[in-house]
């Protein structure tokens, strides 16, 4: 199931946003998580293509995502978590969980699961859910994805019907 991933970005962030490439979108898109506020702001004000790869690279946060196969970026793109990847590609893929609990008794050194909020439009479109949400009126159903990992390795996915 593919997964779009919205922005909430305001403004003339919005606007940024959208003048970029689709290869630019995809890995914005991908390490905005790993980027704070001003880091965010800096790099689309960037004029060129250039300029901003080279602000990614300086970051050290061009490898991490470059770093995977073609096929594997593409997943990350597309929000096609799946059991065996890292808490990194989760992160890339999704952004950063809305709960995430400890678990203990596992066979593992750390174990915790995240939590997912997401929404689905009446055209069928799956979104991740964001505070903020422009779109959460118009869900034909809202559920929850939580994430069980164990060493920073996805174990299980498990969906359940939102109550909130």
């Amino acid at each position: 199931m593919h997964v779009l991933m919205l922005a909430i970005l305001t403004g003339c962030w919005e606007k940024k946003v959208k003048n970029l490439s689709n290869v630019e979108f995809d890995h914005y898109y991908a390490l905005r998580v790993y980027m704070d506020d001003d880091q965010r702001k800096t790099y689309l004000k960037m004029k060129t293509e250039e300029e901003r790869n080279a602000y990614l690279q300086e970051l050290g946060l061009w490898e991490r995502f470059y770093d995977y196969e073609d096929r594997i970026r593409e997943l990350i793109i597309a929000g096609e978590v799946q059991p065996g990847w890292t808490k990194d590609m989760l992160y890339m893929a999704w952004g950063s969980p809305f709960d995430r609990t400890r678990l203990v008794g596992r066979k593992a050194v750390r174990s915790e699961m995240l939590t997912y909020r997401f929404e689905v439009q009446e055209d069928g479109t799956v979104l991740l859910w964001e505070p903020g949400s422009k779109t959460e009126y118009k869900a034909v159903r809202l559920f929850i994805r939580e994430v069980i990992l164990d060493d920073d390795n996805i174990i299980e996915i498990r969906e359940q019907t939102a109550s909130w």
